[in-house]
């Protein structure tokens, strides 16, 4: 379990509550003779027999005070988790379950969050009687829709992250990631959440038993002695600031265990000191790839469920032992492209291909196994703050594949993931699977996720922009790192990446993207050297920084590309590129797509090709 770090409200807080709680228990037993006991003191003022003044029967209303505080604590938290459970299952659930069943749990969260609490209480406590049972039940379901809706609200963000997708690749259970990840990366807020619906579910409780519809003689609670005592407001009002009292002082400190025990629990919350680093249709076969291609992707179109293609005919192939880079601007469809290959599209999207294939596995079909999934294909994600879940050790967290799906024993899992983190240039890897994913810098949490790619042993690793977040320096370590994997183990690798200087250093065969398409293909050497021929292509390199000067000790300016690219949407039935190309042919690139021929897709420059 993990330490608490105790602080000062949290101290405070517990130790008011824990003497609450005694007093529920011992008040009972020592105080309900003289909270029951008739006398001829009938709204007796305050005194040193009675502190607060007796009620109309004469019976104390300290005592009466007391002794109301067990049923009170009980009521309100036998309300507080009816409330809890049935809102944070509701809510987290539908993040776990399939499409049609989130979409129904959340409006069916909007239809219920849209009549207020304390009316659904009301209306469930007619139906079901006065009493203390039935006051449970009407707070508790009353609660239940707002705890649903701010539980689903925070689990969304967690659901879309990538340690999720990841888990969700492992072919991890439902209620295995809603207890391993979404859970504990929302308990900290739930806590504060139970801490302030105890306060809430207090008060109405004791507005129920005010208004008469709660707690009926002979029980009574603290919402019932207040109503007790606003009848002699103004001629003792020490009867009714007792109830007033405990409501208030017992509401007050809840909310600060709430925050109390979110700052304890929280482990990016304490003063650790992080170790850091130096720096749609579906499209005929058309793509010849060679027979011992790794890879093959044939036809891939990524599709909305309008129909808008954010990837169209892409096609190409990656080689054992090969680095393939996917070069573009931002929105071009590199990363889903890439991530069509791994399977990990965001939902809503699909993927349709001629052939997408890694060897004989098929990655097109709904069944593909998810163990071959796992441990076939690593992932290195661009975000290295994304890449973990930061509530668990990362010692399990890159050991989880080794487990799961290769039933590697847990003191094994460890030696190969040491190992792993030491090929990453990890320094006391030992301590690093100790620590939290927050007590790393971002270039050691980035190396950590290609060592978890590397632990199963991938025959291939997508890389989507696994350099973007980081700095230059770190940057040139991780891409060493990329590149010694490729070369010791002979590793395939799809990188991704908007940087075409990037590509051409790292990879051995570069594809160039433009609004969802290839437009060339060649190698890292033609690249390097220039030559490129696509108008697209050159002008990336133009575009990229240059030390060289003009000849006059000035360094040449940076080129530009005018325009942006189309929307998907608004995709022309030509050349995407042809409005910001400097050698469009009006005649032919504005109504006819180009095909890539000869690795390149460009009327131009098949025209030339043609002439010479």
């Amino acid at each position: 379990m993990r330490r608490i770090r105790w602080n000062t409200p949290l101290v405070v807080a517990l130790t008011g509550l824990g003497l609450i709680i005694l007093l529920g228990i011992a008040a009972p037993l020592l105080l309900e003779e003289e909270a029951t006991e008739l006398s001829g003191a009938a709204r007796a003022h305050v005194s040193a027999e009675h502190w607060l003044g007796t009620d109309a029967l004469g019976r104390d209303v300290l005592a009466r005070t007391l002794v109301a505080t067990r049923l009170t604590l009980v009521m309100t938290l036998a309300a507080t988790a009816i409330a809890a459970v049935t809102g944070i299952l509701l809510g987290t659930g539908v993040w776990v379950s399939g499409r049609r069943v989130r979409e129904l749990g959340l409006r069916l969260i909007d239809v219920m969050i849209s009549y207020p609490a304390l009316i659904l209480a009301l209306v469930i406590a007619t139906v079901l009687g006065t009493g203390p049972t039935a006051s449970v039940l009407a707070i508790g379901l009353g609660g239940a829709p707002a705890f649903a809706r701010l539980t689903a609200n925070m689990a969304a963000s967690v659901a879309q992250r990538d340690f999720v997708a990841q888990a969700r690749l492992m072919g991890v259970p439902p209620y295995r990631v809603l207890v391993r990840h979404l859970l504990p990366n929302i308990s900290g807020p739930l806590l504060v959440l139970l801490s302030v619906a105890f306060a809430n579910v207090l008060v109405a409780l004791s507005g129920l038993s005010f208004l008469g519809v709660g707690v009926q003689a002979p029980d009574y609670d603290w919402g019932a002695l207040l109503n007790s005592g606003l009848e002699s407001l103004y001629t003792n009002p020490a009867e009714a600031i007792g109830p007033a009292v405990a409501i208030t002082v017992t509401g007050v400190l809840a909310g600060f265990v709430g925050d109390g025990l979110a700052a304890a629990l929280d482990p990016r919350g304490g003063r650790t000191k992080a170790t850091a680093t130096r720096p749609a249709a579906v499209a005929t076969p058309s793509h010849r790839a060679p027979g011992d291609a790794l890879v093959t992707v044939d036809g891939l179109a990524v599709v909305l469920p309008d129909g808008t293609r954010l990837v169209d005919d892409v096609s190409f192939h990656v080689m054992p032992g090969e680095i393939v880079g996917l070069v573009g601007e931002s929105g071009s469809g590199k990363s889903l492209t890439a991530m069509s290959v791994a399977r990990l599209l965001p939902e809503g999207l699909s993927a349709h291909a001629a052939e997408l294939t890694l060897d004989e596995l098929d990655l097109a079909v709904p069944e593909a196994d998810p163990r071959r999934l796992a441990t076939e294909i690593g992932i290195v994600f661009q975000d290295p703050s994304s890449s973990f879940n930061p509530t668990l050790r990362m010692g399990g967290q890159l050991t989880e594949t080794l487990r799961v799906h290769q039933g590697v024993g847990r003191a094994e899992a460890e030696r190969r993931a040491v190992e792993a983190l030491e090929k990453v240039r990890i320094k006391e890897p030992a301590r690093v699977m100790r620590q939290y994913p927050h007590e790393l810098s971002g270039g050691m949490r980035q190396r950590a996720m290609i060592a978890a790619a590397l632990l199963p042993g991938p025959r291939l690793i997508v890389a989507d922009e696994p350099t973007t977040a980081l700095d230059v320096t770190v940057q040139a370590e991780v891409l060493d790192v990329l590149r010694d994997i490729n070369r010791l183990s002979g590793t395939s690798v799809l990188f991704i990446s908007h940087d075409i200087g990037v590509v051409g250093t790292v990879c051995h065969r570069v594809m160039v993207m433009y609004a969802g398409r290839v437009v060339e293909e060649l190698s890292a050497a033609d690249l390097l050297a220039g030559r490129a021929r696509h108008p697209y292509t050159r002008a990336l390199l133009a575009a990229s920084p240059r030390l060289q000067n003009t000849g006059t000790g000035e360094r040449a300016p940076l080129a530009t590309i005018p325009g942006r690219p189309p929307a998907p949407a608004d995709r022309p039935s030509g050349c995407a590129f042809a409005g910001r190309c400097p050698v469009v042919l009006d005649a032919v690139c504005a109504t006819e797509r180009p095909r890539l021929i000869d690795d390149v897709a460009c009327h131009a420059v098949h025209q030339e090709v043609h002439a010479s």
